[in-house]
């Protein structure tokens, strides 16, 4: 099986609840580029029919299409990994979710503020990336609180725990019960994941892209989680958006329902 994928990768390599969903901006068509794989159609996720998403960590995912996927990138912004990721991103017209650690932003506003400058969406991670079950439950949220905050700040110059994009991602999935009720009583979005690069792990960006494509082809969509801090990711991401290219996925991005429904009352 592993010599099957390899071979598939080499010889690809060298040829080369939801309340509604509405047109993608940076679609194939509205990119300057040619023949960029662009971004399908945007989906707007609403938390009280959709609190937690994920199918390798929740009953309930997305409901997305075959051969429909969702980018979706941790732990950042760490420069130099997340300029070129978001390079990347930008070559193929494609908008993907980032979920910020709180104190990075903090130290990298101006690369927060390119990312959503970008299109991409703003979305959490914690303060201190810590396993927040091995806090006390008002010293986990305290840290998500302030994780949003920071990004916020960065994002709008304004500190607050509101977030304007209500998704987060707990660090290494650790959540508990209550942490997971808490953020659902905020409207909160909370993520898993579908499949995923395992690019934390001492693997080349080869390897990587054989890790996504062979659950790919298990899965033929999904929430795709990856690490824009992680240099293998960021070398990876260019043929990890050609074969999705090759292979007919289609990108969705994801906004939040609010702001899905603020964005059509300004057009009427």
């Amino acid at each position: 099986m592993a010599n099957r994928h390899l071979n598939r990768l080499a010889s690809w390599l060298a040829g080369a609840a939801v309340v509604f969903a509405c047109n993608g901006i940076a679609s194939a068509a509205d990119c300057l580029r040619q023949n960029a794989l662009g971004t399908s159609r945007v989906l707007a996720v609403d938390p009280k029919a959709y609190p937690r998403v994920g199918s390798n960590e929740f009953p309930k995912t997305l409901p997305l299409a075959d051969h429909e996927v969702v980018l979706t990138f941790d732990d950042g912004p760490r420069p130099p990994n997340t300029q070129k990721v978001l390079e990347a991103l930008a070559q193929e017209c494609v908008r993907a979710t980032f979920f910020l650690v709180g104190r990075s932003s903090a130290e990298f506003p101006e690369l927060v503020r390119r990312i959503a400058s970008q299109g991409h969406s703003i979305a959490h991670h914690s303060w201190s990336h810590q396993m927040m079950s091995k806090m006390p439950f008002e010293q986990a949220m305290d840290d998500i609180h302030r994780g949003i905050a920071a990004d916020e700040l960065a994002l709008e110059g304004v500190s607050t725990n509101v977030p304007s994009t209500p998704f987060f991602r707990f660090p290494h999935f650790d959540s508990s019960p209550a942490m997971l009720d808490a953020l659902q009583s905020r409207g909160i979005v909370v993520f898993g994941t579908d499949l995923w690069a395992s690019d934390w792990e001492d693997i080349s960006p080869d390897q990587e892209l054989m890790n996504v494509i062979a659950q790919l082809e298990s899965t033929r969509k999904g929430i795709i989680l990856l690490h824009d801090a992680q240099a293998r990711t960021a070398a990876m991401m260019p043929a990890l958006l050609r074969y999705l290219h090759k292979n007919g996925y289609r990108v969705v991005h994801l906004v939040s329902a609010a702001q899905a429904e603020k964005k059509a009352e300004t057009r009427h």
